[in-house]
Formats: structure tokens, sequence, C-alpha cells
């Protein structure tokens, strides 16, 4: 069984930190609720759309019940969302039927598992924003990245956002020297990191990360 910071030549995928912990339906309905009133809560998928190429190909790993993925198809982008609760994959498919999701963990994505899914197997731009990095399985954010920099078409980006430090519930801190150790592993390098995604200077309390490839 190999080390899973480097990558678990196994297979092995461990639980993260989302299944062992949350996993329920209250941050869902946290965000219908503001679909339904009519929120703005687009910024994900506005600062993506920057990075973008019209008519991207846009990967959203963690997409939670696909808000950003379908802000991004409303854009015109060709977006695959990844989600591994079944909940929220029920709850996407139910509420953004435009977008297509792919049942799986990050760690278990790879070209062959999305091509037999009918999606693209590279893309321009990869999302992993809304703390999902601080909801990985314990050692595995090296990895996560790492798998995610594999599915990169040349010059593609990464957009990456979590809060560091006094997270979400059941969140590991995740202090920013860390995350460029980890970046720096997964073979890939910070471009820039702002505080917000209006690309406010980066504070301390936000990171707002855009990756590529060294």
């Amino acid at each position: 069984m190999s080390d899973p910071e480097t990558g678990a030549a196994s297979g092995l995928i461990p639980p993260n930190r989302w299944e062992l912990n949350v996993s329920d339906a209250s941050y869902a309905e946290c965000f219908e609720d503001l679909i339904e009133r009519g929120e703005d809560i687009d910024g994900e998928a506005r600062l993506a759309d920057v990075l973008a190429p019209r008519g991207a190909r846009i990967l959203d790993a963690g997409a939670g019940i696909g808000r950003v993925a379908a802000a991004l198809v409303a854009r015109g982008h060709d977006v695959t969302a990844v989600e591994k609760d079944p909940d929220l994959v029920v709850r996407s498919r139910a509420r953004f039927p435009e977008v297509p999701v792919v049942e799986s963990d990050i760690l278990g994505l790879s070209p062959e598992v999305l091509e037999t899914a009918g999606r693209p197997t590279s893309y321009d731009v990869i999302v992993v924003v809304g703390n999902v990095m601080i909801y990985l399985a314990e050692h595995t954010e090296a990895r996560a990245l790492r798998t995610l920099a594999g599915l990169l078409a040349p010059n593609g980006r990464v957009l990456v956002s979590f809060r560091p430090h006094k997270g979400p519930e059941h969140s590991r801190d995740y202090p920013v020297e860390e995350f460029g150790r980890h970046v720096t592993d997964a073979g890939l390098e910070i471009e820039n990191v702002f505080g917000t995604y209006e690309l406010r200077p980066a504070a301390g309390d936000y990171v707002v990360a855009v990756l590529r490839a060294v």
C-alpha cells in the first residue's frame, strides 16, 4: 500500500472529511435557498469565466449541487461536474439537468474514468472552490492536486479557493505555506493569490489562488 500523500498505487481512496463528519442536507439546502431568493452566488463562476477561453472545457471538482458548473454552462462553456456525495449528485442532476455530473472522488479521477462517462479527458480550467481542499482526506492534498494537474490541457489553469484558518466545522486549518508546498509537489506553481473572487489583495482570511503547470 502506498503513502496517500505521494499517490496510492493500490488505488486506495480514503474517506474524506466531508464523508466522515458532515454529509448532511444543510449545506445543499442553504444554497438552494439562496438560489430561490435570487442571491448573487456566481462569484466563483465569474472568475473562472475570466480565466477561460470562450467555449472552454471546464472541470468543477467537488461541485456540490452544481451551482458553479451551471453558471459556467450558462456562459457557454463545456462543463463537467465531479461530486462524490450521492445526495448532492441527485440534487445537482435534478436542479441543473444541463450539467453532466460524474460521481467520483477527486482522487479517483483519470482520463479513463472521464472517457467512460463520455466527458473530455483534459480541461482548460479546473475549478476547486468553496473549501473543497480543506475537506479532503488527511494527507491527500498534494495527491488531489497532482490528480487534477494530470487533467490540464496545455496552458490550462486551476482555480482553488478555501479558508486557511477557522473554516467550517470539521474542516482542517490549511496554512497558505503548506498549500504552496503541496502545489509544488503536484508539479504546479502559483500564478496569483487573491483574497476574494473580485481579486482583492490577499488578507489571510480567504485564499483564491490561480495555479498552472510548471
